[in-house]
């Protein structure tokens, strides 16, 4: 049995005339607003930075990977506004939630941005809306956290209103793998939420995957994170046990992904970065306790993953002492990389921030370059860094450095020219080695 919200909703799905809010214009919500605004749909988002907002309003984009010729055009065609008046959560017929969900410095789940969010669209749910929380966190959230803050409202989910989970699956950067190309789970509780979902999803994107429950969708999002965090874990084990056998792990790898079933190739590196896999996979620790589960492989892969840039910060200590005869302290080390990833300006989670850290903490001084980066914003977590600004790329600058230090791997960077430069390189990439670069002052780490 459905109800007349249901069908109304459902029919301006399905003519294209619902508006869609997107709560959360970063860089999970602006590439969903820009594949809904392309289809065709009307956007509403919101966003408490106020920054943000004038320049959506304005035609202009603030994420480098988001063209700003494709949010003028939605601006003017009339489909993209923005707004930090809260107020008008009421507005829209769906409402997509995209806000962080971080850790406190317990490794526990921080969901303040979860439950302020639904918090505010209770104060304006009206009958006939569908919300959609998107960010990524632990089974069950949805149905324990958000649904009773709704219904407090005396608004029924399934009857009077609707909500569903469908996690994102962004990836920064990817040129082959855009929001609108990636198939999406639907998850809810009842039927009528599930289909009004669905349809909604289905006006914008290539596929959809519907699933029983929000807790079975927000169960996939973290089995997605906790897939890369474990095998990253182990082949950054496995680098360290074959550099003891002096055995190349990039020439390993890149040997072992010929094999066209059986093996799915991950690198190691200088400690996990982003919004997901450092985070994501504590989520479902934490709430295994509460079913006296215990998430060994998690666990493991997290402390493996976390040593890592304590690891390189030792290779590098060793290598000024063998070649300079000094330690860290005193000493003048440029992070070639502040971004989680390569050729995006994305910083969050970072392990170069980390690594800067401990540089400093031994006594050194650390720089960094980065052609995406100009300057570390406010950070939670790294206040020594915040608002610290690059240097520019000058080869006469470098060969002033005690060390250069690859933690992030951009293209276009002359790697090259770095290992003829610089004193020593500290390569966490295998970044020399791909650009055929002299390896007489190269060490990997």
């Amino acid at each position: 049995m459905t109800s007349s919200a249901h069908s109304t909703l459902l029919s301006r799905l399905q003519s294209n005339s619902a508006t869609i809010g997107i709560v959360g214009m970063g860089y999970v919500g602006l590439p969903l607003a820009i594949a809904f605004g392309e289809a065709g749909c009307r956007i509403l988002g919101f966003d408490l930075d106020q920054a943000k907002t004038d320049d959506l309003n304005g035609g202009r984009s603030y994420i480098k990977h988001v063209a700003g010729d494709r949010v003028a055009a939605l601006q003017s065609a009339g489909l993209l506004e923005a707004t930090s008046d809260m107020t008008r959560l009421g507005e829209p017929d769906a409402l997509l939630i995209c806000v962080p969900t971080p850790l406190t410095r317990h490794l526990e789940p921080d969901l303040s941005y979860v439950v302020s969010t639904t918090e505010m669209i209770a104060r304006c749910l009206r009958r006939g809306q569908i919300v959609i929380l998107e960010s990524t966190t632990y089974p069950g959230t949805t149905t324990e956290v958000m649904t009773p803050a709704l219904e407090a409202t005396g608004l029924k989910a399934g009857l009077d209103f609707f909500i569903a989970y469908s996690p994102e699956r962004e990836d920064p950067g990817n040129p082959d793998f855009s929001t609108a190309r990636i198939p999406k789970v639907v998850g809810a509780d009842d039927p009528a939420s599930r289909e009004i979902a669905t349809t909604l999803y289905e006006l914008a994107l290539p596929h959809t995957v519907p699933v029983s429950s929000s807790a079975t969708a927000e169960a996939v999002k973290i089995t997605e994170n906790i897939f890369r965090a474990v095998n990253i874990a182990l082949v950054n084990e496995l680098k360290v046990v074959f550099e003891a056998m002096d055995v190349d792990i990039w020439e390993v790898i890149d040997a072992a992904k010929t094999k066209p079933f059986g093996f799915m190739p991950f690198y190691p590196g200088p400690g996990l970065g982003g919004h997901c896999i450092p985070i994501d996979p504590f989520y479902l620790t934490w709430k295994a306790r509460e079913y006296n589960q215990h998430t060994r492989f998690i666990e493991l892969a997290g402390e493996i993953n976390s040593a890592m840039p304590d690891r390189v910060i030792a290779v590098m200590a060793e290598a000024l002492d063998r070649r300079f005869s000094r330690g860290l302290n005193g000493a003048r080390i440029l992070v070639l990389g502040v971004a989680y990833k390569k050729n995006i300006e994305d910083i969050r989670e970072s392990p170069s921030l980390r690594l800067m850290e401990l540089i400093e903490a031994r006594g050194g001084k650390a720089d960094f370059y980065d052609p995406h980066v100009a300057q570390i914003d406010n950070t939670r977590e790294h206040p020594t860094l915040n608002f610290r600004e690059g240097v520019a790329w000058d080869l006469e600058a470098i060969a002033t450095y005690d060390a250069v230090l690859i933690s992030t791997d951009h293209d276009g960077v002359d790697y090259p020219a770095l290992a003829r430069t610089a004193r020593l390189v500290i390569d966490t990439r295998n970044a020399c080695v791909r650009a055929g670069a002299d390896m007489e002052r190269v060490v990997r780490a």
